[in-house]
């Protein structure tokens, strides 16, 4: 492993006893740019997110592509599901102008685009998700493998809403992941050995965020998380309930309280 790399193991080691804020920038910098482009993941960079997170999905000729949804109607002027378009057909559309007309003309990232973005910010941490598919299986090995050859998999955490995904990540590759409380997921094992014993985290939504439930994720050992985060009344909520690693849609609420904690201390 490399120095860059350990650092990185380190820093994700310390979200397990974290007392500070640690900031999530939730496909980037979502609020103010259009998500999951790479102008979106580059200014929540430049803002200094600890984590930052994306989705991935396959093109139709399997290119892992960063995008959230099934289909393409929602964020660039194409319409169809994206397993039915082509890398090449991808990149033709239009990803930016839904969001604003400053932003038309920007693309669908590859994974291998976003990695190479990257290279310049070597202790962000990673939190990949792989959309539920009937891909995702090799969506998960295609990635590994990506995030492998960059150096990358070490300040990686890999998250699904499906349960099924989380088992196969955590039994074939010893890899960290993050999933969500029972309610939130699909073909969730239940017992000792069930989804929870293959969770290394646990992502839980402001609906469902109580002091109580934090209380009995952390009982199991479980790194625990919230989104989103987007204001002040909600960041201090998380707070009061025992979450700092806070996803955000804007960081920017979350920064500058952290900043004001910091500057009390």
């Amino acid at each position: 492993m490399t120095i860059q790399g350990r650092n990185a193991a380190i820093m994700l080691e310390r979200l397990k006893n974290n007392r500070s804020i640690m900031v999530v920038g939730h496909r980037g910098f979502k609020v103010a740019y259009p998500e999951n482009t790479l102008l979106a993941f580059q200014k929540s960079l430049e803002m200094g997110v600890d984590v930052l997170e994306f989705d991935l999905r396959f093109s139709k000729d399997k290119v892992i592509m960063v995008i959230h949804d099934e289909t393409l109607k929602r964020t660039t002027n194409g319409k169809g599901k994206v397993s039915d378009f082509t890398l090449a057909e991808l990149k033709q559309l239009d990803a930016g102008g839904w969001f604003g007309k400053a932003f038309e003309g920007l693309q669908i990232p590859t994974l291998d685009e976003l990695c190479e973005l990257l290279a310049a910010y070597p202790d962000t941490l990673l939190n990949v998700e792989i959309k539920p598919s009937v891909h995702a299986k090799e969506i998960a090995d295609l990635a590994i493998i990506k995030l492998k050859e960059y150096g990358y998999l070490s300040r990686c955490v890999f998250t699904c809403f499906d349960a099924e995904i989380i088992t196969y990540i955590h039994d074939t590759y010893s890899l960290k992941t993050q999933g969500f409380p029972e309610e939130s997921m699909s073909n969730f094992v239940a017992g000792k050995d069930g989804t929870y014993s293959k969770m290394w985290s646990v992502g839980i939504s402001m609906k469902l965020l109580t002091p109580a439930l934090v209380d009995e994720f952390q009982n199991r050992g479980l790194v625990v998380g919230c989104y989103c985060t987007d204001n002040e009344k909600q960041v201090y909520y998380a707070l009061g309930c025992g979450v700092t690693l806070l996803t955000c849609n804007d960081p920017q609420p979350a920064m500058s309280i952290r900043q004001q904690m910091g500057s009390r201390n």
